[in-house]
């Protein structure tokens, strides 16, 4: 049984998914190559990778968004922000789960302008518009203003965005919210920044990797 209640919204969630998961093959493939010839660094994506990628949904696993919409489900959330919208998969399960909990918003970031429209298109065939903030361009600057308590964060971006969008995002959060990051095994190396944040007893975080595939860090603000 699916986490979303409307048929129609599944529907367009599953192509989505479909679309992503065609993609996958010749992103592996195309990575692969550069790995080969020493053109790719864990500190970041290059001019090459960025543009590969500029069309690319990249979305999140189905199991991976229904765990977060369930998280949100179970927090309650009404103040939700994602770090990495891309077409904007993900962020039709936390709108979905939003309006669940009676309503709220969701801040989602998005750095690449097709992507955005693409996004705020899928939106508002989905009815969801009205629960979600697109904030289009540099998350350092986009994630400036946050009004109010966060209770749950999703972030799936390159990781070298990973802390500074945590550091953004951290002084918001209220006492027992949580941050879920993706592939926090795969590329353990590149986030490196993002655990030496969530690692320093300061900033009152705590951290456990889930068995999800290539691992789902799961953040709580003690």
């Amino acid at each position: 049984m699916s986490v979303l209640s409307d048929p129609a919204l599944q529907a367009r969630v599953d192509a989505l998914q479909a679309q992503s998961t065609a993609q996958e093959v010749g992103m592996t493939a195309w990575f692969s190559e550069r790995a080969k010839k020493g053109e790719l660094s864990w500190d970041g994506f290059d001019a090459a990778s960025h543009a590969y990628m500029a069309d690319k949904l990249v979305a999140l696993e189905p199991v991976k968004a229904e765990f977060c919409h369930m998280m949100c489900r179970a927090l309650r959330a009404t103040r939700v922000v994602e770090i990495g919208t891309s077409f904007g998969v993900s962020t039709l399960y936390l709108a979905d789960a939003v309006r669940a909990n009676g309503g709220g918003t969701v801040i989602a970031t998005e750095y690449e302008p097709a992507k955005a429209a693409a996004a705020r298109a899928s939106f508002e065939a989905a009815g969801l518009t009205p629960w979600i903030d697109l904030r289009e361009g540099d998350l350092r600057e986009t994630l400036k203003a946050i009004e109010g308590p966060v209770d749950f964060v999703l972030m799936d971006i390159w990781t070298e965005m990973a802390r500074p969008a945590l550091e953004l995002v951290a002084p918001h959060l209220r006492p027992g919210a949580v941050v879920v990051a993706d592939n926090t095994d795969q590329f353990r190396r590149a986030y490196r920044d993002f655990f030496a944040f969530v690692d320093d007893p300061k900033n009152g975080l705590k951290t456990l990797t889930l068995p999800f595939a290539n691992g789902l860090e799961m953040v709580v603000r003690t």
